[in-house]
This record gives C-alpha cells, structure tokens and sequence, in this order.
C-alpha cells in the first residue's frame, strides 16, 4: 500500500461507523469496555489499532486512562471529532503498534475485533507481543479478541467463503491454508459503476497465540468466548483472550530455580 493510512484511509474512515453493524451496538460496546475496565484497576490502559475510538471512548468514560497506537491518521481523526475524542482526553501515537514504543507502563493493553489479523505475517504479529510485554507493568495483562479460523467453512478444493449479498454488493473472505493468509474482498456495484476493495490478514490459532505470548515472557489467564465471560468451547467461533506478565517477585523466584 502507498497510502500512509494503509488499508485504512479516508475512503474507509468515513463510513467505519456503522451503527447497524454488531460491534457498535451499545450492549457489545459495553462489555468491552466493562471488561477491560476492570483489569484496569485503576491503571492505565494502551490501545493497539484504537481507530475511530469505539471502544477508547467509553473505557475513557469510565475513568481510565487511554494511549492509542494506530497507524490511520484518518481513523484517528474521526474519533478527534467525537466528544471526549481530543487529544487532551486521549493520547494518541502515529505508527505500527507492532514496534512503536510509548512513554511508560500499562495495566492493561488491548486489541479488539480481529486487529492482531492485521499483521500479516506470524513475525509482526511475535513483535506485538514482545513489544506489548515492554509497554506492561508486573502484573499488567495483554488482551485479544479475535475470530477462530473459519477452516470448516471451506468446501473441499475450495478457498473462498462468502460472507454477504445483496443485489448491489459482494463480500468473501479468500483463503491461503499454506501460509494462513486471508484477504477480505468487497465489491459494490451502484449506479452503473464498479468498486472493488481488498484487504489482507493473518488468521491465527488461539494455541499459536499462546506460543507467542510465551516467548514475550506471558501466561495465559483465562480464555472467553467473548466479552461476557461465556466459556470458549471447540464450537467457540471468536475468544477474548488475557495474558498476564508476571509480577517481579514471581520473576525472580522462577529464575533463582533455573539458575540454581
């Protein structure tokens, strides 16, 4: 992509928001925010691709501190024209949330609705969480909600899944098994005219993401279905899931028993 926004520009911003669609829904909005806010504690809370702010601005609202990353000047400045989206309220850093560093530690740091996926290669997606890990206090935890690869849905020989139409637009998920790639494609067709948007992600395995939290120094706390506690089963289509970095004294008392 050209574009400094990448696959996120002014195109998109503009119509991200979209009340019909289930993630903006206030009960789902809520939960999130409840969620977090809760792990919180009080502590301040990192953002990892915080857009239009759908869900910085009510964790804000419900007194936690929030720094966004985000690589979209133009997702970011939808959310600077919302009240409580200014700058004074919510801090925001220009970059990729796979490597940009912040000033100071976290309680908490987060990626919502699929986000990691957009790291396309297993490499990004280690330096999130090493660089997450940096970011967190002892104590603190890295949360992610993000889908279940879809592979059932495949028919056999075949690598495209449809997930909606209409007379005027078309949208299907294209699949890569060998290298877990995933590209998201939208055609619309309206007044005679044709558009057609593609954008790629990296489907990733809840085991693969515990490996990776692994290597940044992690654990895995507890895995959810979704925001309100239901229990992730293999049936689970999405999970919300927390890892925790280990307080110093547990630290220091795991390597006096490797080194002694």
């Amino acid at each position: 992509m050209d574009d400094e926004d990448g696959y996120f520009g002014d195109q998109v911003a503009a119509t991200y928001d979209d009340p019909s669609d289930e993630m903006f829904r206030p009960e789902a909005v809520n939960a999130a925010a409840g969620f977090l806010a809760g792990l919180a504690s009080g502590g301040r809370a990192l953002e990892l691709g915080i857009g239009t702010g759908r869900i910085a601005l009510p964790l804000s609202e419900r007194g936690v501190p929030v720094h966004g990353i985000d690589m979209s000047r133009a997702m970011v400045a939808r959310m600077r024209e919302k009240p409580g989206g200014d700058a004074e309220s919510i801090g925001v850093t220009i970059g990729d949330f796979a490597t940009t560093r912040v000033d100071g530690t976290f309680r908490v740091a987060y990626l919502v609705f699929n986000t990691i996926m957009n790291l396309t290669t297993q490499r990004a997606q280690v330096d999130c969480f090493r660089n997450v890990a940096a970011h967190l206090a002892p104590g603190g935890t890295f949360v992610i909600e993000v889908m279940v690869p879809e592979l059932r849905k495949l028919p056999a020989g075949q690598s495209v899944v449809p997930f909606h139409v209409s007379p005027t637009r078309w949208a299907f998920d294209s699949y890569d098994i060998a290298t877990q790639a995933v590209s998201s494609n939208y055609v619309r067709v309206e007044g005679g005219r044709g558009e057609y948007r593609s954008i790629p992600f990296r489907y990733v395995w809840p085991a693969e993401l515990d490996l990776m939290a692994q290597l940044a120094g992690l654990r895995l706390r507890e895995r959810w279905e979704c925001w309100a506690r239901e229990p992730f089963t293999s049936e689970s289509g999405r999970h919300v899931s927390v890892w925790e970095k280990p307080a110093d004294r547990e630290r220091t008392k795991r390597g006096t028993r490797v080194g002694g």
